[in-house]
């Protein structure tokens, strides 16, 4: 059975359509109502701008029960993902929502959390509707039982139904899936305090809920002493120079938990400082990543680089961008949080490519008749620009903002001034030393 876009199933349906048309399997199955058999059917398709999923739903005849969920057709992603909505219009409603039966949804306003359980395939109002229909399940219980606990649970209905029906607004709805298959619909031209996501690494705890913590035997080999382990160095040019040097460490893969090399060089930017090129392989489950980042200690200013591209040539320009920089570029409405792609050491246009890619692989991995046209036309205008960029069609400016001042644009002018770039240092906000951690440092 191959998985259909969502789009094609839509245009088969009509009057005389039955399940085998659709490509729908049914299969007989116990209720745990009743203890009788229903029929369950499973409908294998294809979310635009996602991947693959499995459709559910049960029914039976006996007893009326009826259930229905979405589970996740794919892989276990490397790494778990959070994203972050903020809905300030009735038309945020409307946002598709992909929650994995890993995933867990926070309403922010009320303080609510719902833990990882089913998997839905929803909108926002959609899911803000389930939470009230599955606490408002036991209230007659409990109006008898605990009167006090039936009124604080009936005041979180009403403010369900008051934020599914847009009069209460704005609210912010968390979604955090450490198998990393969940999903909330990104629109083109989004502030960047209206949507985010965010990547992390599963903890050891996380891995072994999804069951991916590592066999007795596996972890044994994995804690077991290694002949010669330790830090090794190769040279791979003048042996009195450290930038000469590759260093190799034993580390632990964090998608499987089992052991892999780290390599690490240094190596010196013009103009600005050394920092640490950092690459791992694993050979067990074949998890890749590089990163740069930079040392030294915390300055005391934050700083935020302009540089305006007015000619092809500026798009050679070296680029670092460290994680805890956010990466704007207004003509094309790209805003990058602090934590997107990590840490890369390229070019002006390097980075523009791996947005590029960044959203074809992975936000827009499928595409389907079942988007919306206004949808569509967005993507295409926001890729358009963004490859006019690349291309040099077009002059745009590019904004690195950096709280740490980690990152660096190459200037060309060094060491006189650049006409087209404008450095700026400022004093962080209270807010961002918090989330940087610094302010529960002690000196």
């Amino acid at each position: 059975m191959s998985f259909q876009k969502v789009g094609d199933i839509a245009s088969k349906v009509d009057a005389n359509a039955d399940d085998e048309d659709l490509g729908v399997q049914q299969i007989e199955s116990l209720c745990m109502n009743c203890g009788k058999n229903g029929m369950t059917r499973l409908l294998l398709t294809s979310i635009p701008y996602f991947r693959e999923i499995i459709v559910m739903s049960f029914h039976c005849d006996h007893c009326g029960f009826q259930n229905s969920e979405v589970q996740s057709a794919g892989e276990i992603q490397v790494k778990g993902t959070k994203f972050v909505l903020r809905v300030e219009e009735e038309k945020d409603l409307e946002r598709q929502i992909i929650k994995a039966d890993s995933g867990a949804v926070k309403i922010v306003e009320l303080d609510l959390e719902i833990p990882a359980y089913r998997g839905q395939f929803t909108d926002v109002q959609g899911l803000l509707m389930t939470v009230v229909d599955d606490l408002s399940a036991g209230q007659e219980e409990r109006k008898e039982a605990s009167p006090e606990v039936h009124g604080k649970v009936q005041e979180i209905i009403d403010r369900l139904k008051a934020m599914s029906a847009g009069k209460e607004l704005p609210f912010t709805v968390v979604l955090d899936d450490p198998a990393g298959n969940s999903w909330i619909e990104f629109v083109p031209g989004d502030a960047q305090h209206k949507w985010s996501k965010t990547e992390y690494f599963r903890t050891p705890e996380q891995n072994e809920k999804l069951g991916l913590a590592p066999t007795a035997d596996e972890e044994s080999e994995s804690s077991a002493p290694v002949e010669n382990s330790g830090i090794h160095v190769n040279s791979v040019g003048d042996t009195d120079n450290p930038e000469d040097e590759v260093a190799t460490f034993p580390a632990t893969c964090p998608s499987c938990l089992r052991r892999c090399d780290t390599h690490m060089k240094l190596t010196d930017i013009p103009h600005f400082k050394q920092v640490t090129i950092m690459s791992t392989n694993c050979e067990y489950c074949g998890y890749k990543s590089n990163e740069v980042k930079t040392g030294g200690a915390i300055p005391d200013k934050g700083r935020k680089i302009t540089l305006h591209v007015t000619d092809p040539e500026d798009l050679s320009r070296s680029l670092l961008k460290s994680e805890t920089c956010r990466l704007q570029v207004p003509e094309i409405d790209l805003d990058l949080t602090p934590g997107t792609l990590g840490g890369r050491f390229t070019t002006v246009e390097g980075i523009l490519v791996e947005v590029r890619d960044e959203l074809d692989n992975k936000v827009l991995k499928e595409s389907s008749d079942a988007i919306n046209e206004t949808a569509k036309e967005k993507w295409d205008r926001f890729f358009k620009k963004v490859q006019d960029a690349i291309d040099g069609k077009i002059k745009f400016t590019i904004i690195l903002d950096d709280p740490l001042a980690a990152s660096y644009i190459q200037n060309i002018y060094a060491p006189d001034p650049d006409p087209e770039m404008t450095v700026e240092d400022y004093e962080r906000s209270y807010e961002q030393n918090d989330e940087l951690g610094l302010n529960d440092m002690v000196v």
